[in-house]
């Protein structure tokens, strides 16, 4: 028996190459190998008695997990990338560029930036709900500074991972203390609200929002589903800048939709990722959200600084909750607390000082506005730009101006897969199948181009 032991506690596991293996173990005439095949994960490669043999053990353990899909809007970037074609256009990612069609830091994150490298700030591990300067500057941003909200303490702020770790943090809080809610999402919406719920394990269904008849808002529809949904379910909303229709409702849909979700005691959810970027104000960029604070309607809202600030890679967001007391405030934002500590434990300090930075002082605060001001401009332009050029090559008479209707950095164009597909193999312009162009990444050169590929693709295209 001692030589058996022995000889198991120097036996090693096959590599995944050849090996070779003996093994005897002679007890009352017996050969026994029971321990080995109880600790080895390849028992198949043992055998009775005295044995030689090679054994090659090829089997990942990890053979079970098959390839995922490519992300249906990242992975646009990667097919562009691979395109040689000089006349290629990336329309798919939602990222602003110049007119040179180059990425672009604003010029006040770079003083923000400095003053922080002046004031030689450490890289000291943040508390879990994030910078105490940030959560109050971007609650500020949303709701108003002077908001008696604020001033009561009734909104719970942590810092989250851009909108969608902010996203995800809110919809875990749904699925532990909300058992069974479900989460109604417009159809269309971003790509990834649904890919959160699902990880969250959050049961959604969607709304009506966009008519493809009119390439408009189907607010009749949207109505209709909210009412009829059960009592007590998550609404998403788009604050602002529909993403990816570009269709947003009036002030007065959004007071009728208001009514509809006190009617049924529906929690409005909002994900606000172009906050000051959709119409170059930031006020006018959160009154939607403002018009249901200001009825005391308790609220979800995850806030991004991607686009407005330009920190896409800072991952700098928030998630607030608007609560009927401050007491709630701070129980809910406890376990907020409690969600993100196994998720990421504490969230990153370099976006959220850039952010705190920016808003706390009134020359950097005034300065971003008219940087903002100067983005969406841009964008406006070649929207205009785009309409003129469709109404001008398509001798057909169709209407194009829906294209002037839309809002922010995307643009519905109303092309199905199939058109879609032909404007990235014929034109090479890349951009999702749904029909979505991000006009942030279009230059004015560039509208005529684009316009003839549209052209081109709805009329020849089934």
């Amino acid at each position: 028996m001692h030589m058996m032991a022995s000889t198991i506690r120097s036996f090693a596991c096959p590599p995944l190459a050849s090996a070779s293996v003996s093994v005897r173990d002679n007890f009352k005439g017996r050969t026994r190998i029971g321990c080995l095949q109880e600790r080895c994960p390849f028992p198949q490669a043992m055998q009775f008695g005295r044995v030689s043999m090679n054994v090659a053990v090829n089997v990942s353990r990890f053979e079970g997990i098959t390839m995922a899909p490519p992300d249906p809007i990242l992975g646009v970037s990667e097919a562009f990338r691979a395109d040689k074609d000089e006349t290629k256009l990336n329309l798919g990612v939602g990222a602003y560029r110049t007119e040179e069609l180059q990425p672009y830091v604003l010029q006040v994150v770079k003083k923000a930036e400095n003053l922080m490298l002046e004031r030689g700030e450490n890289k000291e591990y943040l508390p879990i709900e994030g910078l105490a300067a940030f959560n109050k500057a971007t609650a500020d941003l949303l709701l108003g500074a002077d908001n008696p909200l604020i001033k009561q303490e009734k909104v719970a702020t942590v810092q989250g991972l851009s909108g969608t770790g902010s996203l995800r943090l809110a919809a875990a809080l749904i699925e532990r203390y909300f058992p069974g809610a479900k989460v109604l999402i417009s159809a269309p919406t971003w790509g990834n609200h649904k890919n959160i719920f699902n990880d969250a394990k959050v049961p959604w269904s969607e709304y009506r929002y966009y008519d493809p008849k009119t390439v408009g808002l189907d607010f009749d529809g949207m109505i209709a589903d909210v009412k009829a949904a059960p009592c007590g379910s998550f609404i998403l909303l788009h604050g602002c800048a529909h993403n990816p229709t570009g269709i947003d409702p009036t002030p007065e849909q959004w007071e009728k939709i208001a009514d509809v979700i006190q009617e049924k005691n529906h929690i409005p959810f909002f994900d606000v990722a172009y906050q000051g970027f959709a119409s170059g104000s930031l006020d006018a960029d959160a009154s939607s959200v403002r018009l249901f604070a200001a009825r005391g309607m308790e609220l979800f809202v995850a806030q991004s600084y991607s686009k407005n600030l330009g920190l896409y890679a800072e991952r700098i967001g928030a998630i607030n909750v608007v609560c009927s007391s401050s007491d709630t405030a701070v129980r809910v934002k406890s376990q907020l607390k409690r969600l993100a500590r196994p998720m990421y434990s504490n969230p990153p300090v370099h976006g959220a000082r850039i952010v705190a930075n920016v808003v706390g002082d009134p020359v950097l605060f005034s300065e971003w506005k008219s940087e903002m001001e100067l983005m969406a401009g841009r964008i406006k332009d070649v929207r205009k730009r785009l309409y003129d050029n469709l109404s001008g090559n398509d001798k057909s008479g169709k209407d194009w101006s829906f294209i002037l209707r839309q809002i922010g950095m995307f643009s519905f164009t109303g092309l199905n897969k199939a058109q879609s597909e032909n404007m990235t193999n014929k034109w090479h312009v890349y951009m999702t199948k749904d029909g979505r162009i991000s006009l942030a990444g279009l230059s004015l050169a560039k509208c005529e181009y684009l316009a003839d590929a549209i052209v081109d693709s709805y009329h020849n295209v089934n």
